[in-house]
């Protein structure tokens, strides 16, 4: 059974920084489309970046780029995110999510679309102003 789990969220101030870790386990990243999503109150689920194309590409939502980093290490079947110059509107809950794909197509609309198959609960990213 695929589970995700997530870890490192809490709160902090506008300007720091967070990195959120995925940890999986019944499965192994080789063979899936791995994403961070965030849903804010009242609002819409959002794909906030992703690895693309077997992990040779990125994705990135226009409001994080440049200060959001995604990364996965494979051996330790581990998906990152690492958040820096966060700002108010970052504040929602993250959900990491894994989509049954051959990882070399990978792309971009999978995560835009939030085509995924697995999700985890979430965990809560709070920034004050």
């Amino acid at each position: 059974q695929v589970q995700l789990m997530e870890s490192g969220g809490g709160s902090v101030q506008a300007g720091g920084s967070l990195r959120l870790s995925c940890s999986a386990s019944g499965y192994t990243h080789s063979g899936y489309c791995m994403g961070w999503f965030r849903q804010a109150p009242g609002k819409e689920r959002e794909g906030v970046a992703g690895v693309l194309n077997g992990g040779t590409g990125t994705y990135y939502t226009d409001s994080v780029k440049g200060r959001f980093t995604v990364s996965q290490d494979n051996a330790e079947n581990t998906l990152y995110l690492q958040m820096t110059d966060l700002k108010p509107e970052d504040t929602a809950m993250y959900y990491c999510a894994a989509a049954a794909r051959i990882p070399a197509y990978c792309t971009a609309d999978i995560i835009e679309t939030r085509s995924m198959d697995y999700w985890g609960k979430g965990i809560l990213v709070t920034v004050s102003s």
